[in-house]
Parts: structure tokens; C-alpha cells; sequence
């Protein structure tokens, strides 16, 4: 058994990954080679390095991309620092990326181009001379000691490779997203070919990369396959001879691919049957997982290398945890159940209706309804005016009124179709099942309830103009996507969320603390208010394809477009450095404030992620709520933080 990881995150994390691979007794540890990712050959080299006792292997590594001079000098290096440890595998694949990259491909000359690959890499292996590629010149005499036995795996589908992998290969490792029924056709092509060959079959190794969606229950592994980029890309690149082995009508693929090269991902997960997925990708519990791992040995994949489809420490610790499962000689009875008939210990019920009600209420984002009362407040204190008590209700209440608000908007969003269960960032509370819709309302009036008792009580303390504020946010809240007005839908949400958490939040809980106003609180909150609208405009910049399917030209973003959207998205957030910059210049903002600017980092980070966003790279704004969330916590708290240094100072 092995693992397959890709050459991305952090190099440390890939380690110690491997590491744990090793002492739960894994055979290998292989490197998918994948273009426009981090190179494969410096990952395994670090693991090389620094983990013992494991199998190393690179591949599928591409003659068209990677000279086999330099592949030859590569293993040189890497033999060095592991002997008898290293594993290489030649193809030719990905045919699309060769393309992007203008280099000529053809396939009925793939195999003849990895036959002397392997030839070439194995004569300078031995240290012997090569003749030169034009007459003239010197023959290549390898300057590096000769190499122990390394194994070469061929990969690939088509006849011909098969036909190699069988002639003069070590062995054959199949592509991720390789069918059973196609890892049968391919394994008898190739000892056909051993045979012919005189050589003996059961001596060829066969690997393969596997990949993994491990999650409680199979529906919950499907439906997050659906959302993910990746797994449709693959879905997408199925050749017509792979869908047809598996028994799918290429058809189906075509429609998939469409949709994958116009990045609209929900759109393409929407068309993505169950079947298809469990042809070619293994989702379901570890136990399952295990089963189907179980029955790729079965149809001859000697060694199985699981690959995780989502390469995080969770579901690469649920990988190693797998091929234990699988080392075990379990029998793994009944692991294929139907989908209606999978249930859920009580720990895991708990733990998703825990899970459910953290999704749908978004904690993340709380930092919008935070960051105003939390100046707020920190203004009252370099005013002298500070009140704890006052202070602590007055954020209770925001934060409730901010929760209800979120509940309100999930709601309404998947009643009008606007969210799906294979809307990649949307919460799937509702759509999952986990919580009904009787219960998010539930959850929301509750969160209404709490921040109307909260407003009775400082009502009491301040007075009427505690009732305007609260009616204001209540309506606010409630709705921004819910009749009558849904106000998110006429292209209102960003100026009236300006509004409501910026001038009117901070205002508003500056007067419930002191009972007071004063114009600087009003300048204070233009920054907290413009990040504040910069997290809803990310969202509805992201969505802006599913928005104007769902509900037509109805959000700022899909009424204007991309563009436009874009060039507002960076007026809010550099206009907040600003706003406060000016402050800080006329003097109603005090000197330390401008702390907040040491958050730039992360305003460039943003700013990046919007450039390659209209350039058309729509994943590199897939997290910019997210990422706009953890700019403006960031600016508010060093913003407090000098807030209060003032105060101190003073």
C-alpha cells in the first residue's frame, strides 16, 4: 500500500505526512507530477531527506516536459541521498497542458517517445557513453557514479504504452481516475505483451494512484466531490476510451467539460452523477474506501497508492488511517450500502448537528458585527466614557443580530435556488438535510429574540433612540434576502450594509455606551464600513455567475459585471486605508490608529487574489469572503489596539 500526494501546501506538513505514512506501515510515498503546481521532484527530495524506511517514487514524470538527460540526473542525485529507495514512472499524458504550453504532442508517437526515454535514462544509469543527437558534437558521458537498481513504471491508457509497460518496463502505474473495469483491460494488454516479449508478467509491478474522498457516510464523500475543482477537472479530461471501459456515454463528459472550461464549477458538479464519481473516484467511510481499494487489488493494482482528492491533514491522516484498514484483512462485509440505508453513530449525529449550526451561522464572518462595537467602544474609553457592562450587551447584541441575519439569508438563498448542494462556498446546512428549515427559522428568531432583549435593556439605560437603532437592524437583518423588500436582490445590499454596519453600528453603540455622539465616530466608522461592505461585495463577486442564473441582473455584481465589480471590490478596501489615513491627517482620528496599517499585508493579498480574479482566474477569488473577513479582523483589532494605546497614553 502507498500514498500519493501532489507537490502542494507546505513542504513540512508533506514530512511529516510521510512520516506517518511510514510508521502505519505504508509501502511508498509517490509524488504526482501535475503541471502549474509546485514541482514534484523538490517534494520528494525533502522527504527523501529527512523520512527512512519508505519508498520514494516520482512520477508520472514526462519525457515532452523533462529531458530524459536531466530525468537521468535527477534519480542520480536522489539514488544518492536513498538508495534502493527511489521509484520513477515515465508517460505522456495531459495532452490539454502540453497544449497551454505549445508543445507539439502526438499521440501515436507517445510511446516511442517514453521507449527511449527508458533506454536513454537506463544506458546513463549503467555510466555508459551515448551518442550524440547531431553529428559533430561530443558523445553524453554521464559524470555521476552509476545508479542502483531504480524501477521504471510506464503510464498511461492507450494500446501502445500498455503494450511498453509490458516490452520493457518495471511495471505500470495507472493515472488517477483509472475505472476497474479499464485497470483490467489495461493489465491483460500488458501481459499480453510481457508474454510475447518473453518475459514473465507476474514479475511486472502494477501501482496506481487512487483518489480518496473519505467523509462519515458515501452521500456526504459524493456531494463534497461535486464541489470540488479538482475532482471535476478530472471528471472533465476522462478520454472517450476511459468513460466508454467504465461504461458512460462520453457525452455525459462532454457536457462536464463544457462547463469545467468556463470555470463554472457548480454548474459542472450539477452534472456529475453518483455512478460516475463511484467509477472513477473512491468516496465513502474509511471501511468503504478499503472495499474499493480491495477490489482494485483484486483486478491486479499490486500496490494501491491513495491519493486524497482534498490534500489537508485531515483527509490525508484519513488515507493512512484506510490503508491501515486495508492491511488489516478486514472483510469488509456490507461496507457497499446503499446510500438510504447508511446511518450515523450517536457521536457523529451530535457532532453534525453541532457542525450544522456552526456552518449556517458562519462564525467566520462575525468579525463584521465585532470590529464596529469593539471601536466603538474603544473610542468611549479615549473619551473617558467607557462602560463595561453597556459595552459587553451592546456587542451580545450585535453578534446576535448578526447571527439571525446569516440564518435569514441561507434560508431564502437555497428557497430561491441561489444556493445547491454543489455550490462550492455556500453553507450546505439546509440543503444536506442536517438542519430543516423549521429549525433555522428557529435558530433565527431566537438569535432576533436575544438582541431585542438585549435593545429592551438598553433602551432602559438610553432611551428612545435605542428603539430606531434596533428596529433598523432588525429590518435590516431580516430582510436583506427575505420578502418584502430583499433588498440583496435590487442591487441595494452594498450601499445599505455600508450604512447599517458601519455608520449606524459603530454610531449606535458608541451612544449605547456614553449616551453621547460625536462626529469622530461618524469618521471612524468609513473604514470599519467599507471592509465591512468589501466582505458581502467578495461574496456576491464570486457568485456572480450562479446569482444571474438564479435570479437574473439582481445583486450589485451581476447587474454591473465583473469589471465593474472588480474595480468596486478594490475601491473598498483601499478606500478604508484611506478614509482612516485622512482621519488621522485632519485630526479627528487620534495618531496610534494608524496601526491598522499594518494589516497591508493581507490588503495585498487580497488585492492579488482580485487581479487574477478578472483576468479570469475565478478560483483565485473562491476565498475572498473568507479572505476579506480575516482583513477586516485584522485592521479592527490593530486598530482598536491603538485606539486604546492612546487612551493609555492620554
Amino acid at each position: 500500500m502507498g500514498l500519493g500526494l501532489n507537490a502542494q501546501g507546505d513542504v513540512g506538513d508533506t514530512i511529516e505526512w510521510a512520516r506517518s505514512a511510514r510508521d502505519a506501515g505504508l509501502e511508498s510515498v509517490w509524488f504526482h507530477d501535475s503541471y502549474f503546481a509546485r514541482d514534484a521532484i523538490t517534494y520528494a527530495t525533502a522527504v527523501a531527506l529527512n523520512v527512512d524506511a519508505i519508498r520514494i517514487g516520482l512520477g508520472a514524470l514526462n519525457p515532452y516536459t523533462r529531458h530524459p538527460v536531466l530525468i537521468a540526473m535527477t534519480v542520480s542525485a536522489l539514488d544518492d541521498i536513498a538508495p534502493e529507495r527511489i521509484a520513477l514512472a515515465l508517460g505522456t499524458a495531459l495532452p490539454l497542458r502540453l497544449g497551454q504550453m505549445a508543445i507539439p504532442y502526438e499521440p501515436a508517437a507517445a510511446a516511442e517517445k517514453v521507449s527511449e526515454c527508458i533506454d536513454t535514462v537506463r544506458t546513463l544509469w549503467k555510466g555508459e557513453r551515448l551518442p550524440p543527437a547531431r553529428q559533430g558534437l561530443p558523445p553524453l558521458q554521464p559524470q555521476f557514479p552509476p545508479v542502483h537498481r531504480v524501477p521504471i513504471f510506464v503510464a498511461g491508457y492507450r494500446t501502445p504504452i500498455m503494450e511498453l509497460a509490458g516490452r520493457k518496463g518495471d511495471g505500470y502505474i495507472a493515472r488517477p481516475a483509472e475505472s476497474i473495469a479499464g485497470l483490467r483491460y489495461l493489465l491483460r494488454r500488458m501481459r499480453h505483451a510481457a508474454t510475447a516479449a518473453g518475459r514473465d508478467p507476474d514479475s511486472l509491478e502494477t501501482t496506481g494512484y487512487l483518489l480518496t474522498l473519505i467523509d462519515r457516510t458515501r452521500r456526504e464523500a459524493l456531494n463534497r466531490a461535486k464541489r470540488e475543482p479538482f475532482v471535476i477537472f478530472m471528471m472533465s479530461i476522462l478520454s472517450d476510451v476511459t468513460v466508454k471501459r467504465a461504461g458512460f456515454d462520453p457525452g455525459m463528459r462532454d457536457l462536464i467539460a463544457a462547463k469545467w472550461r468556463v470555470e463554472d464549477y457548480h454548474g459542472a458538479g450539477s452534472l456529475i452523477p453518483d455512478e460516475l464519481l463511484d467509477a472513477f473516484i473512491l468516496c465513502g467511510t474509511v471501511d468503504e474506501v478499503a472495499a474499493q481499494t480491495r477490489a482494485y487489488h483484486d483486478a491486479g493494482m499490486t500496490v494501491p497508492l491513495l491519493q486524497p482528492v482534498v490534500q489537508d491533514e485531515d483527509q490525508t491522516e484519513l488515507a493512512i488511517q484506510t490503508a491501515v484498514a486495508y492491511g488489516s484483512a478486514r472483510q469488509f462485509a456490507g461496507a457497499r450500502a446503499a446510500l438510504t440505508e447508511q446511518r450515523m453513530d450517536v457521536g457523529s449525529r451530535v457532532w453534525r448537528r453541532f457542525s450544522a449550526y456552526t456552518e449556517i451561522t458562519r462564525p467566520f464572518s462575525f468579525t463584521a458585527s465585532v470590529t464596529p462595537v469593539a471601536a466603538a467602544g474603544a473610542m468611549a474609553a479615549l473619551n473617558g466614557l467607557f462602560n463595561w457592562p453597556i459595552f459587553l450587551a451592546a456587542l451580545l447584541g450585535s453578534v446576535t443580530l448578526h447571527i439571525g441575519t446569516n440564518v435569514i439569508n441561507e434560508i431564502f438563498d437555497v428557497r430561491k435556488g441561489v444556493d445547491s448542494i454543489t455550490s462550492p462556498r455556500a453553507s450546505h446546512a439546509i440543503v444536506k438535510g442536517r438542519v430543516t428549515e423549521r429549525e433555522a427559522f428557529a435558530l433565527a428568531f431566537a438569535a432576533f429574540a436575544v438582541a431585542t432583549i438585549v435593545g429592551i435593556g438598553l433602551v432602559a439605560v438610553r432611551g428612545l433612540p435605542i428603539v430606531g437603532l434596533g428596529v433598523l437592524g432588525l429590518v435590516g437583518g431580516y430582510t436583506y434576502t427575505a420578502p418584502p423588500f430583499e433588498y440583496k436582490f435590487h442591487a441595494l445590499g452594498l450601499p445599505l450594509v455600508f450604512l447599517l454596519m458601519g455608520p449606524l453600528m459603530v454610531g449606535g453603540a458608541y451612544f449605547a455606551i456614553t449616551g453621547t455622539l460625536v462626529p469622530e465616530v461618524f469618521w471612524l466608522s468609513l473604514p470599519v464600513g467599507l471592509l465591512v461592505t468589501a466582505i458581502l461585495h467578495g461574496n456576491e463577486w464570486r457568485d456572480i455567475t450562479e446569482d444571474a442564473r438564479v435570479v437574473g441582473s439582481a445583486t450589485f455584481a451581476a447587474r454591473f459585471g465583473r469589471r465593474v465589480s472588480y474595480w468596486t471590490y478594490v475601491a473598498l478596501v483601499v478606500g478604508a486605508y484611506m478614509a482612516l489615513a485622512a482621519g488621522v491627517v485632519v485630526g479627528v482620528v487620534p495618531a496610534y490608529a494608524v496601526l491598522a496599517v499594518l494589516s497591508l499585508p493581507l490588503l495585498v493579498r487580497v488585492i492579488r487574489a482580485s487581479v487574477l480574479g478578472i483576468q479570469g482566474q475565478q478560483r483565485a477569488i473562491a476565498m475572498i469572503d473568507i479572505q476579506t473577513a480575516q482583513l477586516h479582523a485584522a485592521f479592527g483589532a490593530l486598530l482598536v489596539v491603538g485606539l486604546l494605546l492612546a487612551t493609555y497614553l492620554r
